[in-house]
């Protein structure tokens, strides 16, 4: 036996997370695991199956995993020797959600989760990969090819592994029962029941010292070993795991593995000798698993209308609240968040596509501005345009006709979603912006050649694009034609670089804020026209004029100009901090009220904060500096 438990430990080794545990932890570990062998074909186990004992690790062969979706079986992943699967009894109380099943003849380990469970409570780094596995489309997060995929897209998530748990939004009861430790058992089975939940928290001058589940009830009090009448301080579980009120789905989920309990009692201070603030239960966990981004992705590939739509979109904000309020790096945050906005606006026109047939031309759905530069965390308005391939003449007409009319339910769908036109008229239902290759073509080489002329016309934001649906070869053509267009084009760049230039300074000669003098937002500051924009609208300019092509995003531009600009690269390198610490203020402002964020309440603001904001505007100067040496631009236009 020790034999094969050895041979077992040896191959276990090659494998993460096995790799971080002792050869002699996994030879302990191996004494207790069954070798099943499984003919092509059979199963493992099935979708609402009752969960096993052990999760399984391929030994030789492959394993597809699979659900039903409309009917239809579709397969999730093929696991192949060393991939972990049938993670759910770890995670989870209710049936397989999936199928196993072997593609051909298969060798698979059977590992007891009661044996392996001690080896996951004590590390961090076994638990982190264990919970990527299960919430990921790979089994195997190690595997190259499917390195950070989500469950159903190819949505690459660029974080370290670990940090995908620190995006779950962990919502639990904040009002939980509180009773006194003296309580008749009988009173306080009737309080569960009348408040529909599962757990009640013992307190004595507010401080947890015991809780009670139904567990509890139905091990102690159904079984006759304790009396109905008998005080709930007799029953209940002593101490009670506290947490504080920012944990993090991994550190829950590990602190419940530890412990092997199935609910956390949240205090003030994290300890039981402060406030309880609310009760954490498996349940919530595995909620939280089923918001993490992949999934959300997942729900709008599946979503059938706007109100699908909407209920993502909602999602989408709890989880960048959460985010931010863990501190993750708003880069991080910004890259989730848009990744699942692309996905919500790719839905919306496939939804159109449904419903008005096979489109009659290729064609690309771009977003532009703040979507297209993938900075969009708050919900604002949409602004897109429509490209289609170039027709014959006789079918123009009506091949304009149906992109207008599936531009226009795209854009009605997305406006219930959330996102309301744009103000300015710049989305694809508008005829002006949905129109021909050739057609944009004609309009760039106008805005280019004759930018101050009907200079209302002409907007940065076309010149940030991203596609979310269709051709990219359409996206690409155009890039094409205004990066060839700008080449060496004074004019256009006079005209760019002086749009630039105009914005209002954020500060004064004595380094005060300029505030709004009147209005609805009188004393307060528009950290978007005089903080943000001049940032982007300079990116822009030099990504442009450097032939930066493919990179939209304003902190990103700021990056590789310092790459390809080493001359000036601290002013770049200082313009992507500030940018990315002008982001955040206006991003805590419009989550705080429910707002576009664009005017902060420095009243509001503490000293330091003040005194940060302050800094992070003063790269502008030498940002303005710099486009008016390199543009040779002494005044305005």
């Amino acid at each position: 036996m020790n034999a094969i438990a050895e041979r077992i430990a040896d191959f276990l080794k090659q494998y993460q997370p096995f790799n971080i545990l002792s050869f002699e932890e996994l030879k302990s570990v191996a004494l207790s695991i069954r070798v099943i062998n499984l003919e092509k074909n059979k199963t493992l186990f099935q979708i609402n199956d009752i969960l096993h004992d052990s999760f399984y690790v391929v030994a030789s062969g492959v394993i597809n995993l699979s659900v039903i979706s409309d009917a239809e079986e579709t397969l999730l992943n093929k696991c192949i020797e060393g991939d972990v699967f049938g993670l759910r009894p770890f995670f989870a109380k209710n049936n397989y959600m999936m199928t196993a099943k072997a593609r051909e003849e298969s060798i698979v380990y059977a590992i007891p989760i009661a044996a392996f469970r001690p080896f996951v409570a004590q590390n961090s780094e076994v638990l982190n990969f264990l919970l990527e596995s299960f919430a990921n489309n790979t089994a195997n997060p190690n595997d190259i090819e499917n390195k950070g995929k989500f469950l159903s897209d190819n949505v690459v998530f660029s974080s370290k592994p670990s940090e995908i748990q620190y995006f779950q939004t962990l919502s639990y009861n904040k009002t939980p029962l509180k009773i006194d430790k003296l309580t008749a058992v009988s009173q306080v089975a009737q309080l569960m029941t009348d408040n529909l939940l599962d757990n009640v928290i013992i307190t004595q001058q507010n401080l947890p010292i015991g809780i009670v589940t139904d567990t509890d009830m139905r091990s102690k009090i159904a079984t006759g070993r304790y009396s109905i009448t008998t005080t709930v301080d007799k029953i209940m579980s002593s101490p009670v795991i506290t947490v504080n009120e920012n944990v993090s789905l991994a550190e829950a989920q590990l602190l419940l593995l530890k412990y092997n309990v199935s609910h956390l009692c949240v205090t003030s201070d994290g300890s039981d000798k402060s406030e309880v603030k609310g009760v954490i239960s498996e349940h919530d966990l595995v909620v939280a698993q089923a918001s993490n981004p992949g999934i959300l992705i997942k729900e709008t590939k599946r979503s059938n209308d706007a109100n699908d739509l909407k209920k993502v979109r909602f999602k989408l904000s709890e989880l960048i609240k959460t985010s931010i309020a863990k501190n993750i790096p708003l880069l991080h945050i910004t890259n989730i968040a848009s990744e699942i906005n692309f996905a919500i606006f790719k839905r919306a026109v496939e939804l159109a596509v449904l419903e008005l047939g096979s489109p009659p031309a290729r064609f690309a759905w771009l977003s532009i501005g703040s979507q297209g530069r993938k900075e969009q965390l708050l919900v604002t308005d949409q602004d897109n345009i429509l490209v289609f391939e170039d027709v014959a003449t006789e079918k123009y007409r009506d091949v304009k006709d149906y992109f207008i009319k599936l531009a226009k339910k795209t854009v009605e769908t997305l406006a219930k979603t959330g996102y309301i036109p744009c103000t300015n008229g710049h989305i694809a239902s508008n005829l002006q912006w949905c129109k021909s290759l050739t057609d944009w073509a004609k309009q760039y080489n106008n805005w280019m050649d004759t930018p101050g002329e009907k200079s209302n016309e002409i907007s940065g934001a076309f010149f940030d694009y991203e596609i979310a649906f269709g051709e990219s070869k359409i996206e690409d053509a155009l890039t094409d034609i205004i990066f060839n267009k700008s080449k060496k084009h004074t004019l256009f760049f006079d005209y760019l670089g002086n749009d630039a230039l105009r914005k209002p300074a954020p500060l004064s000669f004595f380094k005060k804020f300029n505030v709004e003098e009147e209005g609805i937002n009188k004393d307060k500051f528009d950290i978007k026209t005089r903080g943000l924009m001049p940032l982007i609208d300079g990116a822009r300019l030099f990504a442009i004029s450097q032939n930066i092509k493919g990179i939209n995003n304003t902190y990103l531009r700021f990056k590789q100009l310092a790459i390809v600009d080493s001359k000036h690269s601290e002013i770049f390198l200082n313009c992507a901090d500030a940018f990315l610490t002008l982001s955040k203020f206006r991003t805590l402002e419009g989550l705080k009220n429910d707002s576009s964020g664009q005017y902060i309440n420095l009243s509001e603001l503490s000293k330091v904060d003040k005194e940060i904001l302050k800094n992070a505007l003063a790269p502008m100067k030498e940002l303005e500096d710099l486009i008016k040496d390199t543009f040779q631009l002494t005044q305005f236009s």
